[in-house]
C-alpha cells in the first residue's frame, strides 16, 4: 500500500507503529498512581488496519527509536510549553510538561528526517508546527470570537465545523468526501505556519485545520480528535504508508 513512500516492510511482520504516551494521575485500587497512556482507539484503529502499535513514554532516549519505527502518531495532549515558540504562557495556557515536550519534538524530527510516516493529531498537529519554526495562537475564543472548537459544556463535547481541504492534497484524497465536518475539541491552534509545512484544511473561520510536511511521503497533522469518533480512515492511512516502510530493526524493538 503507498507504494510512493518507496519503503517496502519485510513480508510476514506487521508494521511497527509508535504513538507517543501521555501521562495522567489514576487511582487504582484505592491508590494513587500516575500512568502513561494511550487513547484505546487509536490502539485498536492501528491494530485493525494490520500494524503491531507499541506505547513510547516521552522520557530521555525515545527519540533513538524513531528510525526504527515503521509508524508514529502524535496524539493530543497538554499545551505546549509557550516558550519553544517565543512566548509567554496566556492564561487559558494549562498542563504544560517542558521536559516531555522537548523529547517529543526530538522523537518526531528523528522520526521526520528517517522519513517515517507520521500522523500528528490535535497537539501533535501543534507541535509539527512549532518544530518547523511556527507559533501557535494560545487561545482561539481570542482570534475567533467563538468557543466552538471547544464547547463550553458540562462534559466532553466535540465541536463540528464544516471543513475545507485543499483540492489534490494527502488529506483531502483520505477523507474524500464533498463535506467534511471536524470533530474538534481544541482552544490551540496554528497561527504562524512553520517553513516546510502546507495548510491543506482550513475551519470556516479559517481556522487551520491540516497541514501537510511538503518534503516527506506521509506526514500528516490535523487539529481534530481522531480516535474520539468511529472515523478510522486517517488511521488507516497511517497503516497504509506504515506498511510501506523498511525499517528491519522494527520487529526487534519487540523482540528485545
Amino acid at each position: 500500500m503507498n507504494s510512493d513512500t518507496n519503503r517496502p516492510v519485510r513480508a510476514g511482520r506487521r508494521p511497527v507503529v509508535g504513538i507517543c504516551a501521555r501521562t495522567a494521575p489514576v487511582t487504582l485500587q484505592g491508590s494513587d498512581l500516575v500512568v502513561s497512556l494511550a487513547l484505546q482507539a487509536h490502539v485498536a484503529f492501528l491494530s485493525e488496519a494490520g500494524c503491531t502499535p507499541l506505547l513510547l513514554p516521552l522520557l530521555p532516549g525515545a527519540e533513538d527509536l524513531a528510525g526504527r519505527l515503521d509508524g508514529l502518531l502524535v496524539p493530543g495532549g497538554p499545551d505546549l510549553d509557550p516558550t519553544l515558540y517565543g512566548a509567554h504562557a496566556h492564561p487559558a495556557t494549562r498542563a504544560m510538561d517542558p521536559d516531555a515536550d522537548r523529547v517529543e519534538l526530538a522523537l518526531v524530527g528523528r522520526a521526520l528526517e528517517a522519513k517515517v510516516p507520521v500522523l500528528a493529531v490535535c497537539r501533535g498537529m501543534q507541535l509539527l508546527n512549532v518544530l518547523h519554526g511556527g507559533t501557535l495562537h494560545q487561545h482561539l475564543a481570542d482570534v475567533t470570537g467563538h468557543d466552538g472548537h471547544r464547547p463550553r459544556t458540562p462534559s466532553f463535547t466535540l465541536g463540528r465545523r464544516p471543513l475545507k481541504l485543499l483540492p489534490g492534497s494527502r488529506i483531502a484524497g483520505i477523507l474524500d468526501e464533498a463535506d467534511p465536518v471536524t470533530a474538534c475539541h481544541h482552544h490551540q491552534a496554528v497561527d504562524r505556519l512553520g517553513e516546510g509545512l502546507s495548510a491543506t484544511g482550513w475551519a470556516e473561520d479559517g481556522t487551520v485545520e491540516a497541514v501537510e510536511v511538503t518534503d516527506h511521503p506521509f506526514a500528516v497533522g490535523v487539529q481534530w480528535e481522531c480516535g474520539q469518533t468511529a472515523d478510522k480512515r486517517l488511521h488507516q492511512a497511517l497503516a497504509g504508508a506504515a506498511g510501506g516502510a523498511n525499517h528491519q530493526p522494527a520487529a526487534a524493538i519487540l523482540r528485545n
